[in-house]
């Protein structure tokens, strides 16, 4: 049987799977887009299932590929998103500041994630469409205040103006970096082992036997 081929390849050091999650027309595709390609648009496209792009940068002296997954946020999709839970190391909640219902529903996007991602995947939270903030409904107090609640980082963003834009994908990608340098670390520390010392007080059972065994 042949070996699977390695992930580790000459071009990256890391290879790590993002996901975008949220609702339908949270501007997912438009942060995507923003970050990969560096461009926007005005014209809302929905997103039929999945699409993903790759991107590489550095971080930390090494190079790190990001293979971004973006989801489409209507209901009819959901079962199809749900199996790209798994194997995600990092997931980005994505919400717009104008849009109070896409906000409420952060805390069925994480239940969907505790249902269906793995238990140590790294989470944040976006606030995306500051631009407009003529017609904000959510506050950035509120969209913190949800953050510290599930003990995750935020952010605010615009795919229009860039704002934020690559801080976000970089915090959540030195993060998980980072987690899974200290994994690594602490697979490869040798298993230690404790030898209990003798007590004086008690007779050596091997001279117990002995003595049985000469009468």
């Amino acid at each position: 049987m042949a070996a699977a081929p390695s992930r580790s390849r000459g071009d990256y050091d890391h290879l790590i799977k993002l996901l975008l999650i949220g609702d339908s027309g949270v501007g997912k595709s438009c942060l995507l887009l923003r970050f990969s390609d560096d461009t926007f648009t005005t014209s809302f496209i929905t997103t039929i299932g999945i699409d993903f792009k790759v991107r590489t940068v550095e971080l930390d002296g090494k190079r790190v590929k990001l293979q971004i997954w973006d989801t489409a946020g209507q209901e009819r999709f959901r079962t199809i998103t749900t199996a790209y839970y798994r194997g995600a190391m990092g997931i980005l909640l994505v919400y717009d500041v104008t849009d109070e219902s896409s906000f409420n529903n952060i805390r069925n996007w994480i239940r969907n994630i505790e249902q269906h991602a793995s238990d140590n995947v790294n989470k944040i939270l976006v606030g995306n469409k500051v631009d407009m903030d003529a017609k904000r409904v959510v506050s950035t107090a509120q969209g913190q205040k949800l953050a510290d609640e599930y003990g995750i980082k935020f952010f605010e963003t615009s795919a229009k103006t860039n704002q934020n834009v690559e801080q976000v994908f970089l915090t959540i990608a030195r993060d998980i970096k980072q987690r899974l340098t200290e994994t690594v670390a602490a697979a490869s520390e040798p298993p230690t082992i404790q030898i209990s010392r003798p007590d004086p007080d008690q007779p050596n059972p091997a001279s117990r036997w002995s003595s049985c065994c000469n009468t």
